[in-house]
């Protein structure tokens, strides 16, 4: 997955602004649920937030406080310090296990990360994530009629160059269940947003 993202870096962000390959797609109502997302995690009490597989931060611009953006990709990191260069950013596989002392921080955040986490994968990052935080936030694709709750997708970059990607796509309630329980914070078409304690 790390070559896979380190491509995708640069264009990762068309995918939320609709543009390359995913301008002219059709996702109704796409700008004011991805708004609407933004003012629920605005809505986040302030605190020292881990974002693991942070990406290009796209999201974690949304989280107040004190970021540290985790990702092993160091092409993912340079857009994320682009966009946050307050911000700590940690070059690290977060399945090898999160390299923070026990309570580290207030908050995990992941930003569809965990919907790309296989069965052994998952339970290793939750104990990791309630290890160091005693909030787990989780943002990811919400299930839909015109998608199966779980699939291996073929992935198309702009560059031309084929990738397969596990994903799975979530109801709030099937998510909370997995996490241990927990509040739903955004639920749509597009999103699913949840914190567990």
């Amino acid at each position: 997955m790390k070559a896979y993202y380190e491509h995708r870096a640069p264009e990762y962000d068309e995918w939320y602004y609709r543009g390359g390959q995913f301008r002219g797609r059709q996702r109704p109502g796409w700008d004011e649920e991805l708004a609407a997302l933004a003012r629920a995690l605005t809505a986040l009490p302030p605190g020292r937030t881990l974002d693991v597989a942070c990406g290009t931060g796209f999201l974690t611009r949304y989280l107040r406080d004190t970021v540290v953006g985790l990702d092993q990709s160091p092409a993912m990191l340079r857009e994320f310090a682009r966009r946050r260069p307050a911000a700590t950013v940690v070059e690290a596989d977060a399945l090898d296990g999160l390299p923070f002392e026990d309570g580290t921080f207030d908050r995990v955040f992941a930003g569809h990360f965990y919907g790309h986490l296989e069965s052994e994968p998952r339970k290793r990052f939750l104990g990791d994530a309630y290890r160091v935080a005693p909030e787990l936030v989780v943002v990811d694709s919400a299930l839909r009629e015109d998608v199966e709750p779980e699939s291996v997708q073929q992935r198309v970059l702009n560059d031309g160059t084929r990738w397969h990607v596990y994903k799975r796509y979530f109801t709030p309630e099937e998510l909370l269940s997995e996490l241990g329980g927990g509040r739903v914070l955004h639920a749509r078409r597009w999103f699913v947003a949840v914190a567990s304690p």
